[in-house]
């Protein structure tokens, strides 16, 4: 299990935020996340926002430290990444009925 999250670099609701992320599956992003307390309602289509104080959390738990770009490249190669631009029935499934939780929108992260 390899979880991967990059540093607390975006804005947003006036916090700085993180991205965490699977390169495995969804189930076990959210497994990962419920285990560390992360509420479901911090799934954003393919990742989590965690904000600048629970960074540290989910490197003591497990999570390795990429800077976003290898982030991304690993969210890409798993085949798991879910863009703004695609519409939602082309994304790849992400566990829903395993994991009780909002589906794809906004979360409590920045924009992007």
């Amino acid at each position: 299990m390899t979880l991967y999250i990059d540093p607390p670099i975006w804005p947003g609701h006036g916090r700085m935020w993180s991205h965490l992320v699977s390169d495995v599956s969804f189930e076990e992003l959210h497994r990962f996340a419920s285990g560390i307390g992360v509420p479901p309602k911090a799934f954003e289509r393919d990742h989590y926002d965690l904000p600048r104080e629970r960074y540290d959390d989910a490197v003591r738990a497990g999570a390795v430290e990429v800077g976003s770009k290898e982030l991304l490249r690993r969210l890409t190669a798993a085949g798991l990444r879910r863009p703004k631009h695609r519409p939602p029935d082309t994304w790849p499934a992400d566990g829903a009925e395993a994991w009780p939780g909002p589906g794809p929108g906004p979360g409590p992260g920045p924009a992007r």
